[in-house]
């Protein structure tokens, strides 16, 4: 049986995320908002750093070969940028249901953020933004090539940065929903 304060928690984050996204993208050209950014705590509570976090699709294959075929289109980065965001503009962020609740960051493979969040398996993501706030604690792994959402995440970010190499840490971070909160 599912706990409802769990589900309930978790629905109302990814709707709230789905549509903070959705105005980043159509109103502030998809620069990433606060809300994006959480802080990142190890156990102690010690801020680690601030990272922008992506939603994955439950279902990624169809937008990772979206980016993935707009990325290897072109070699012009604004034309690259434009059709990625309008892509990003349009129902992407529809529904939030259609959202794995795990989030991913993107470090460079020499990041002690990385590291850390490797080493110690943990932390805790804090969300803020128009008065919304969420505490995370999650447990954290490096996705592995040819994961789903790896992929999905490095081929995102290449239609910002076209250059990303394939060399850097694709951290999950997995939220523990029964120990969330949201202020």
């Amino acid at each position: 049986m599912r706990n409802p304060r769990k589900s309930d928690l978790r629905d109302r984050f990814l709707d709230w995320q789905c549509r903070i996204r959705q105005i980043a993208m159509r109103l502030d050209g998809g620069r990433p908002s606060p809300g994006m950014r959480p802080r990142v705590l190890d156990g102690s509570g010690r801020e680690l750093a601030a990272l922008t976090v992506l939603l994955i699709p439950k279902r990624p294959e169809e937008s990772t070969a979206f980016f993935r075929f707009q990325v290897m289109k072109t070699s012009d980065p604004r034309d690259l940028y434009e059709r990625g965001l309008t892509y990003l503009q349009a129902d992407y962020f529809q529904d939030f249901e259609s959202f794995s609740d795990r989030l991913v960051a993107i470090l460079p493979q020499d990041s002690p953020v990385a590291a850390q969040l490797i080493e110690d398996g943990k932390c805790v993501l804090a969300f803020e933004q128009s008065g919304k706030n969420y505490t995370l604690p999650c447990k954290t792994r490096v996705l592995k090539t040819g994961e789903a959402a790896r992929d999905a995440a490095l081929w995102h970010n290449r239609l910002f940065n076209p250059a990303l190499p394939e060399t850097v840490h694709v951290i999950a971070f997995e939220p523990d929903w029964a120990s969330a909160k949201s202020l």
